[in-house]
């Protein structure tokens, strides 16, 4: 697999965070006929033939959910998730429906939402709202999903910041969690910024979530990394990548990650959270997606 440097890493980050395709006001079934939505499985078990339990990162629908959040999550209740990992979003973490009314929803669908992605985690103020609010409708983690820095002392620095963010948490009864993208896992000054984070953090106070895609995108090991921290990686974002030499978030079972085999040992290294995430759609579209998804993660046992 063909590695990337620190400038084409951003542009490639930069780039699949980019863009609305639906203009809005758009009803339910209109919107989901304008996204593309033409898949039409069985309501599955959301659960694989390993018997485990699977979840869908929302940042996946960000051009479709925000348009009818309610509508979207049914959509995705039908497909058999069972989990969900939500984001700040346009809307907040809880699409509009305020912390207590989302968790309503979830349990009518059958649903929970068991972590979010925040923003300005260190913020420990902001943080701590956050905090009260997921601990009061049962979320179990709270995730800071980029913290890219200049240098090995910023990223003790950030290490530092993760011990205070998780400290909070866990006085409330959350977990607090980082999510990598491709950049700790490049070299800076000799090591891996990744490395330092997890021999800097408490493990008592800060676990990780290892996104599969962008460690295999800046041509890393994902096993060799759940044999190194085991019991570090809880959490695991389930995203597969093209196999053409440039990376690309493709769908499921559709790359070049050999999902059979590894999903079993994450399993075993201490893995509990599996869930899937798109970012790309050059040759599908998010709800598709979403469906497809489901389907191969039922297809294979971990």
């Amino acid at each position: 697999m063909s590695t990337i440097n620190r400038r084409s890493f951003l542009r490639l980050s930069g780039g699949l965070a980019a863009g609305s395709m639906v203009a809005a006001g758009l009803g339910s079934a209109a919107l989901l006929s304008a996204c593309g939505h033409t898949a039409s499985p069985a309501p599955q078990a959301g659960r694989g033939n390993g018997g485990n339990t699977f979840g869908l990162q929302l940042y996946t629908l960000r051009d479709v959910i925000q348009h009818d959040p309610r509508a979207v999550l049914a959509e995705v209740a039908s497909y058999g998730y069972r989990q969900i990992e939500s984001y700040e979003g346009p809307m907040g973490i809880y699409w509009g429906m305020g912390n207590t009314g989302f968790k309503q929803y979830m349990d009518e669908l059958g649903m929970t939402m068991t972590s979010s992605h925040v923003n300005e985690f260190n913020n420990f103020d902001s943080f701590s709202r956050k905090v009260d609010e997921a601990a009061e409708v049962g979320v179990k983690y709270l995730i800071c999903p980029f913290a890219m820095r200049n240098n090995l002392d910023e990223y003790r620095v950030l290490a530092e910041e993760f011990n205070r963010a998780g400290e909070i948490a866990k006085n409330a009864g959350l977990r607090f969690a980082y999510h990598n993208h491709g950049y700790t896992f490049m070299d800076v000054e000799g090591q891996y910024p990744q490395d330092l984070l997890m021999q800097n953090t408490d493990p008592d106070l800060v676990d990780y979530q290892l996104d599969i895609y962008w460690v295999a995108a800046v041509g890393g090991d994902p096993a060799e990394w759940f044999r190194r921290y085991p019991g570090r990686f809880k959490l695991g974002h389930v995203k597969d990548i093209s196999q053409n030499g440039q990376p690309q978030s493709v769908a499921l079972g559709q790359g070049g990650i050999d999902w059979p085999t590894l999903l079993p040992l994450a399993r075993a290294q201490g893995m509990e959270y599996f869930i899937v995430e798109q970012e790309d759609y050059k040759d599908t579209t998010p709800m598709q997606a979403v469906a497809d998804g489901a389907k191969y993660l039922n297809s294979i046992a971990y």
